[in-house]
């Protein structure tokens, strides 16, 4: 991989540290509300990622490879990693999963009004949301966008379009190789 590819996944993880500070801060913050907690996997399944998500998340498993995954293929429904209701690449794991569980904050379709998500089975009995204790999702998704087109310019081994996903699940086929 080229050196400017390489920088885009040093801005990636920077940007996945970021995610994660805040993230943890906003579970802290919900801490009674949220029923997610080590084990829960209700939110957990396959899921596609931006290009330089998945190289960076590559990289890492490369350096430290899980120690189960399933055999499974890019079209399943399940994830690969999730093993007994524990993820096997929790700390490569990508925005959507580190995100999981809290209130997700994003301008709708039509643009004309900000959507929140949460869980079903947090906040049961919580409806104060405000900018301040939600994660802004536009923000974070549009930082990661951008730093993806930089990488998908500069990644020869492989071509990309800006808004091109890949398997989670396909990170088993290239740890073999």
């Amino acid at each position: 991989m080229n050196d400017k590819a390489q920088n885009e996944l040093g801005k990636y993880r920077e940007l996945r540290n970021e995610v994660s500070e805040l993230s943890d801060q906003l579970a802290k913050l919900h801490k009674d509300e949220m029923a997610c907690k080590k084990g829960c996997s209700e939110c957990c399944m396959h899921f596609s990622v931006l290009p330089v998500e998945y190289f960076s998340i590559l990289q890492e498993l490369k350096a430290n490879p899980p120690q189960q995954h399933l055999e499974l293929d890019e079209e399943a429904d399940d994830c690969n990693f999730l093993i007994d209701d524990l993820c096997q690449i929790y700390e490569a794991r990508p925005f959507i999963c580190r995100t999981h569980g809290l209130p997700l904050l994003f301008m709708s379709l039509d643009g004309n009004d900000w959507e929140l998500s949460t869980c079903p089975l947090n906040f049961t009995d919580f409806d104060e949301f405000h900018s301040e204790n939600t994660y802004p999702q536009d923000t974070y998704n549009s930082k990661l966008f951008l730093i993806n087109q930089e990488f998908v310019k500069n990644y020869e081994a492989e071509k990309f379009g800006d808004f091109d996903m890949i398997s989670i699940n396909r990170l088993v086929t290239d740890l073999k190789k």
